[in-house]
């Protein structure tokens, strides 16, 4: 019996000595890092990992003791998240902020143009950074000295708080999802749902009044599965029953490569689209995000209102299409008759809407001026008619959207009449 106790007071004093070890191995994180980072410190001792003793070394391991070996530091990754939080790390696989990383590397222009903005994060990659990477593509960005470009969840969870209520602001979606390719943020805020979640937020409103933000919409119930119906290229699969629209679409298609337009057959681009899955391939994937979305209107607007109102934008992206594919067409025409050079980097002598707007440095500085106007139309106006129209924006529909593309489709109609006579006059 005495041998027993002494075996249990043993290894209430080892266990004694090893927390006492670990809690004195964290305070010495907090005191260096309040001299060097106190910012971080002052979010973590705010938030519900303090509350719940989630410490330095569970997310950022053990070997890390001092300024001379801050290299041995770990910077934990969505896996590291996924041990307390499965549930969430199991439904943002799922959906499109997964795939914001491999989307990016997908896009020829990505690889020509400079790393700061791209593994740096202060261009396309500081928004398309999320999506979880391979150990080589993270092993690639520490090797170019980005080192904090590692995890998805504090996109919207910021670090050291990590603060749920920070997630669930509208403001958290503002940081990507504004701007000159999607000023989703813009057209939300400015709407009848943002003026009202605004007026709400000082007050002005009953508690109980309706004002749908961003996660309301897309990421409801607490999901971390984000998928719209058209997706962000605005194209999908099977071609509409109508001819022309059939049309309008495969040109476009041809456009952003992934159909060839020399034979009309699908190119390699259309495997990477459905690997990042950026549109509908089939009615039915279409089909069910619509009516998700429909359900979620129907909370606050009857169901019939809500299906009218998501018609009124097929319509109107039926419409943009047109215009886009007349635009598409005639730069193509510019490329078949020889008026515009193919660039070294294009694998058709046709408009490609993935090398962007650049127009200097390499084998790019080739692509023309009637080429930027065209991806504009494209990249700018079409998505502000179309998305102004499924965020009841009448501003960005139309005079940011609809009246910039009629404006574009003018500017490419003069500018390739001109083009011609001087080819003409050259021959």
């Amino acid at each position: 019996m005495k041998r027993k106790w002494i075996v249990v007071l043993g290894c209430s004093i080892a266990m004694f000595c090893f927390t006492g070890l670990a809690i004195g191995a964290e305070e010495a994180c907090i005191t260096c890092h309040k001299k060097i980072s106190p910012g971080q410190v002052a979010d973590w001792e705010s938030s519900k990992h303090s509350e719940e003793d989630v410490t330095c070394s569970v997310c950022h391991g053990e070997e890390h003791t001092s300024a001379k070996d801050f290299n041995k530091v770990a910077l934990p990754d969505e896996h590291v998240c996924a041990q307390c939080h499965e549930e969430q790390f199991d439904s943002f696989v799922k959906g499109k902020h997964n795939f914001g990383w491999t989307s990016l590397n997908a896009m020829p222009i990505t690889h020509v143009e400079p790393d700061e903005l791209m593994e740096g994060g202060r261009g396309c990659g500081g928004c398309h950074n999320m999506g979880i990477k391979s150990e080589a593509q993270k092993k690639e960005q520490r090797d170019k000295g980005y080192r904090y470009q590692n995890n998805s969840c504090d996109e919207c969870h910021t670090r050291h708080s990590f603060s749920k209520k920070e997630a669930q602001d509208p403001r958290a979606c503002q940081q990507c999802h504004m701007g000159y390719d999607h000023p989703q943020w813009e057209m939300w805020s400015s709407s009848k749902h943002g003026t009202r979640y605004f007026v709400k937020e000082k007050g002005k409103l009953p508690e109980n009044a309706q004002a749908p933000t961003c996660q309301f919409c897309h990421l409801p119930n607490g999901t971390h599965t984000n998928k719209t119906a058209w997706g962000f290229l605005g194209v999908r699969l099977p071609l509409p029953e109508d001819k022309q629209w059939a049309a309008d679409r495969v040109t476009i298609l041809k456009a952003l490569g992934v159909l060839n337009p020399e034979t009309g057959e699908p190119t390699a681009r259309l495997d990477a689209v459905k690997s990042v899955d950026m549109v509908r391939l089939t009615e039915e994937a279409w089909l069910t995000e619509r009516e998700k979305m429909i359900k979620t209107c129907s909370k606050c607007h009857s169901e019939k209102y809500a299906r009218e109102q998501l018609a009124y934008g097929d319509s109107m992206l039926q419409k943009a299409d047109r215009l886009l594919a007349e635009g598409i067409e005639i730069v193509a025409g510019l490329y078949k008759d020889g008026v515009i050079k193919k660039p070294e980097n294009y694998a058709f002598a046709y408009p490609d809407f993935l090398y962007f707007l650049r127009t200097g440095g390499g084998n790019l500085d080739q692509m023309s001026h009637i080429d930027q106007v065209l991806f504009q139309m494209y990249m700018k106006h079409r998505m502000r008619t179309y998305q102004g129209n499924f965020h009841v924006n009448p501003d960005y529909a139309y005079w940011y959207g609809w009246a910039m593309m009629t404006k574009d489709l003018g500017e490419i109609k003069e500018l390739a009449m001109t083009m011609r006579a001087t080819a003409k006059m050259e021959k």
